[in-house]
């Protein structure tokens, strides 16, 4: 017999084109040691690399990814400072600069932390033909040495090619951009992609600051900025601007116009009392001026009233439309009688997110299942007269389409009733976002998780009302009594005992709680059986301070080891406000809650950790505390651990303990983020001695 054929026989063309289709980092990887020729073969088709690190070890900078094209040197530590700062006094930033560019000679995107204009003067050669994109990321303020638009100029003045600017993670002031722009008239009319939502802005670009760049860059494609629509300030965002931004760049494909109050996700109920300076022919202008609009972000946070008729001109000027979110529209959807209207005319959206629009109610929501029939995913945020039975019949209507679904903010949308009314989905949803309301619901209840199916009785037994609305065959009338029956006569077998079925496709879970509250009741509520979960986002909200010490012990992040394949979790308490150092008699300090969130995280096995500890107001600093860190060190399994705020080296020598702990960073990624902090945890030299144990301990794979 002769020899095995194995794939090492396959041609070098077509095992190209297999190592190309392989993302996964640590597989290709893997692949890469299997022999030479499966080495050269990775690095050929490997075209995306993401350094982590120091700046200061510069023998460790690989030489064989000469194909890599797009490059992230963001996340090289010291965390957040400069990327050629060092505490070695050998270390040469010039060096350094020129070893980047010898490494990676066709790059053509790249994203970088620029602390300071240096940054960006050192790295990029004079003329730098062939970068064509580039994202800046910084959390600290600008210098208040560098001129105005020192930032940009070296930018622009050196790479005329430059397609795509992001600045959706760059710390920096409004007015510097536009004059940079119109300075370089040949770097601005080549852009397509312009990202300026930067969360950080109070106040976001001005009307002639959006003037003023749309008029630069005339061959724009997607553009995202954040602003104001609030007409008490200067500068606010109008019909001008509105009209202006067409008629500057006809071409766009995406627009994203934020404003800035919407970053700051407010979850009480936000109905403005004023209305924006939007008419309703500005609007039908501006969408008659953008025929090629594929994606439309208009998230005003000020009433836009009577939207339904110029959401029809939307439909029919912009037929390439997949994508659309509105903040404050009224009146999308009129939803009289059985002729379609408004928004439901939009028939090839995807994608579709509506935000704090007080007339939306369930009619408005069936007829928005009956026009936009190719929704792939649904978003709907503080819409008060939206109930179970329109979500449900919506989705009933969506049912072989629908894989990604947001609820929040809906008061008369609990958790359990909003997994409820996504029954008819449950088996082939992929993405989930709904709200921690038990309304009562505890860990214990093993009742009242049944299904209502019953229809809207004003209708009759429901059967009607599917009729009328085009549902047909989603609901068996008669079946529907029967359960109904069986609920009312005692029966009390759980939810799953009675449907035998699970969220079959679920692989990611987005979850909103308020602190003080606990996890526990998530299983009942309806969310026990998920096989393919791989990644949960946790966002705990809220004042601590206004909260008794909780009764129970622990948050309840044990329960999440039910998910068998759950890898990765975001943990974030950002937003969970306390007493750092300065608690009353009688109340919990921070280290306190935090030793509450995170119990039992060590009884799952993740292998991403993204934590946000939670902060002070008074305090411009997120710090993991002792307590946090002990109980971050019993997550055995990690092998990437991310801290968005700062602890101190004798913590950080905690996570040491991590057997298989490959990656760790610590992200001042919060605004502002400190300038001059004096304690041991930002500190150069202390990421340094951390950096060296984490890479001399062995490390089976």
């Amino acid at each position: 017999m002769g020899d095995a054929t194995s794939v090492t026989h396959l041609p070098e063309e077509i095992l190209f084109k297999v190592f190309a289709a392989v993302s996964d980092t640590r597989t290709r990887n893997s692949l890469s040691l299997v022999c030479k020729s499966f080495f050269r073969l990775d690095r050929k088709t490997r075209t995306t690399l993401t350094l982590r690190g120091n700046a200061r070890d510069l023998h460790r900078i690989p030489t064989s990814f000469s194909h890599v094209t797009h490059l992230d040197l963001s996340f090289l530590s010291p965390w957040g400072h400069a990327l050629f700062c060092s505490s070695s006094p050998t270390f040469d930033p010039r060096l350094l600069a020129r070893l980047l560019r010898t490494a990676f000679p066709t790059v053509t995107s790249l994203s970088l932390y620029a602390r300071d204009p240096a940054t960006l003067l050192l790295l990029l050669p004079s003329p730098c033909l062939e970068l064509s994109s580039v994202k800046l990321v910084r959390w600290h303020q600008r210098p208040p040495t560098s001129p105005a638009g020192s930032d940009f100029a070296t930018l622009f003045s050196h790479c005329p090619s430059l397609a795509s600017l992001d600045l959706s993670s760059f710390y920096h002031w409004p007015e510097d951009l536009p004059p940079v722009l119109a300075a370089n008239p040949v770097s601005a009319s080549s852009l397509r992609h312009l990202n300026l939502l930067t969360t950080s802005f109070t106040e976001g670009f001005k009307s002639h600051e959006i003037e003023s760049i749309t008029a630069s860059c005339p061959n724009l494609e997607h553009f995202l900025v954040a602003c104001t629509f609030d007409p008490r300030y200067i500068g606010f965002v109008g019909d001008d601007t509105l009209v202006a931004i067409p008629s500057n760049c006809p071409k766009l494909t995406l627009l994203h116009l934020a404003d800035t109050s919407s970053f700051s996700n407010p979850r009480e109920e936000v109905f403005a009392a004023e209305d924006a300076r939007v008419s309703r022919a500005t609007l039908m202008s501006l969408f008659s001026g953008l025929p090629l609009l594929e994606e439309l972000v208009l998230d005003v946070c000020k009433n836009v009233r009577e939207s339904s008729f110029a959401l029809e001109v939307l439909s029919s000027k912009c037929p390439n439309l997949r994508v659309l979110k509105l903040g404050q529209f009224q009146g999308i959807c009129l939803a009289f009688g059985s002729r379609l209207d408004g928004i439901a005319l939009c028939h090839g959206l995807q994608s579709l997110s509506v935000g704090n629009c007080a007339d939306l109610d369930d009619m408005g929501l069936i007829e928005i299942g009956r026009g936009c029939s190719r929704l792939l995913r649904f978003q709907i945020q503080g819409c008060k007269l939206v109930t179970e039975h329109g979500l449900k019949t919506m989705v009933c209507l969506l049912r072989r389409t629908l894989i990604d679904v947001k609820v929040s903010c809906c008061p008369n949308l609990d958790t359990a009733g909003t997994l409820r009314a996504l029954e008819p989905i449950r088996e082939r949803i992929e993405r989930l976002h709904v709200d921690c309301v038990w309304n009562g619901l505890k860990e214990s209840d093993g009742l009242g998780l049944h299904f209502d199916l019953n229809g809207l009785e004003e209708l009759g037994d429901g059967g009607e009302f599917m009729d009328y609305f085009g549902v047909g065959e989603c609901e068996n009338t008669s079946k529907r009594k029967r359960q109904r029956c069986k609920y009312e006569m005692g029966v009390h077998d759980s939810f799953f005992e009675t449907n035998g079925k699970s969220w079959d496709k679920l692989q990611y879970l987005s979850l909103w709680i308020k602190v003080g509250d606990l996890l526990t009741p998530l299983p009942v509520a309806g969310l026990e059986d998920c096989p393919s979960l791989e990644e949960i986002h946790i966002r705990v909200e809220g004042d601590s301070r206004d909260q008794p010490k909780p009764a129970e012990r622990e948050f309840g992040l044990s329960i999440l080891a039910c998910y068998p394949q759950l890898l990765k979790m975001h943990l974030d308490c950002g937003d969970t406000k306390g007493y750092a150092l300065t608690a009353p008699s009688g109340q919990m300090d921070l280290s306190l809650w935090e030793r509450f969130f995170l119990n039992g995280i060590g009884s799952l096995s993740l292998s991403e950790l993204h934590y946000w500890p939670p902060q002070d107001e008074d305090v411009n600093q997120r710090s993991v505390s002792l307590p946090a860190a002990g109980l971050l060190q019993e997550c055995y399994t990690l092998r990437k651990l991310f801290i968005h705020g700062t602890a101190h080296e004798h913590f950080m020598n905690f996570f040491l303990k991590i057997p298989n702990l490959r990656d760790v960073q610590l992200r001042e990624d919060y605004y502002p983020a400190p300038e001059n902090d004096m304690s041991t945890e930002m500190r150069v030299g202390s990421c340094s001695r951390f950096e060296d144990a984490l890479n001399r301990r062995p490390i089976c794979d």
